[in-house]
């Protein structure tokens, strides 16, 4: 069973990147092959709006742009499951992240709906005050809602709760795979 788990943020070895190993590790042990995806170093151009706002993403599913987009579009696909983790910057994704869902949004709502269907897990980090984080995931969950895909679990991650979320994370990755595997997590 293939997770593919996104995850954004400039810093590596911040909140984010601890939150994005816990979950990780959770996965594997839960019986995940685990396929991470560092947004920060791909290559993934804001959308254009091309053909008045509606170009080939919706009369064909795909875009114009050449950059790593159609690539990660095709392992989020061939995931059985998907994992998003993001830093928060203003109250929303990173983004890196804003960008690629942007035009993951496009291709899937305006004509594919190859991710319909698929669970999803979404946790959101935010240093600072932490303010952000559920502002973050509501956007980030209403996004996926739009191209089909279902929340299975929220998880902001902020300074003050950091010391046993952490550890949250990784049960929740686990328990996540486990229910992947069997099954339980069918729309």
């Amino acid at each position: 069973m293939a997770v593919l788990l996104l995850w954004s943020s400039p810093n590596t070895d911040g909140l984010t990147a601890a939150a994005k190993e816990r979950l990780a590790a959770g996965l594997r042990k839960g019986g995940a092959e685990v396929q991470e995806v560092h947004l920060n170093r791909q290559k993934i151009e804001h959308c254009r709006a091309c053909g008045n706002g509606w170009g080939l993403c919706r009369a064909q599913g795909a875009c114009v742009l050449q950059d790593d987009f159609a690539d990660l579009y095709e392992k989020l696909v061939q995931a059985d499951g998907i994992v998003w983790v993001t830093a928060v910057y203003w109250h929303d994704l990173t983004e890196c992240m804003k960008a690629f869902v942007d035009r993951l949004r496009r291709c899937e709502t305006g004509h594919n709906g190859y991710l319909r269907g698929k669970t999803c897990l979404l946790a959101a980090c935010a240093g600072g005050t932490g303010l952000g984080a559920v502002e973050c995931l509501h956007n980030l969950e209403e996004a996926i809602r739009q191209m089909g895909m279902r929340a299975c679990d929220r998880l902001p991650v902020i300074r003050f709760n950091r010391d046993y979320m952490l550890p949250a994370l990784e049960a929740a990755g686990e328990l996540y795979a486990k229910r992947l595997l069997d099954g339980q997590l069918e729309m």
